[in-house]
């Protein structure tokens, strides 16, 4: 089970730069389909990489999926040679995403974000109609059954 409360609070008080995509955005957004996991588009500068080591690092993270005792270790440099770690921790598990379908990197992304308060955090997350051009781009099973569901909260949207 997710803590999300738990993640968001561990980079959010980091001062971690991010934004919500994924499950937990399409939840924002108003849609009923349930996550298990919380998906960030991050910032890739060198002191964002610092901060996300500092606020993951007291969580045990840990790459999900990988056979217990092979080495990892979540620094800086881990993070700088790579782009996107989905990741188990004790919180619950992430995926730190540095790209996302469609080229979405956070600073292509930033201007296509709205602000919202998750748990007494503000955070930003990304926008309808950046999160259905994501899902669409991404083209996994998944994310297709959730486009409908998206659109119609969409055209719900904007008829009001």
């Amino acid at each position: 089970m997710v803590d999300f409360r738990g993640l968001l609070s561990a980079l959010v008080g980091a001062e971690v730069e991010l934004i919500l995509v994924g499950g937990v955005a399409a939840t924002l957004h108003g849609s009923s389909r349930l996550t298990t996991d919380v998906d960030v588009v991050y910032r890739r500068s060198s002191e964002n990489l610092k901060r996300i080591v500092a606020a993951l690092a007291p969580h045990e993270p840990y790459l999900r999926g990988a056979p217990p005792g092979l080495p990892f270790r979540l620094d800086v440099e881990t993070l700088r040679r790579g782009l996107n770690f989905t990741l188990t921790t004790k919180l619950g598990s992430i995926d730190l995403l540095g790209e996302i379908g469609g080229g979405g990197t956070y600073e292509t992304l930033i201007d296509r974000t709205i602000s919202v308060t998750l748990f007494g955090l503000q955070c930003r997350c990304i926008d309808l109609d950046a999160l259905i051009e994501a899902k669409r781009a991404a083209g996994r099973p998944k994310d297709l059954e959730v486009l409908a569901e998206l659109e119609a909260i969409r055209e719900e949207t904007e008829r009001l």
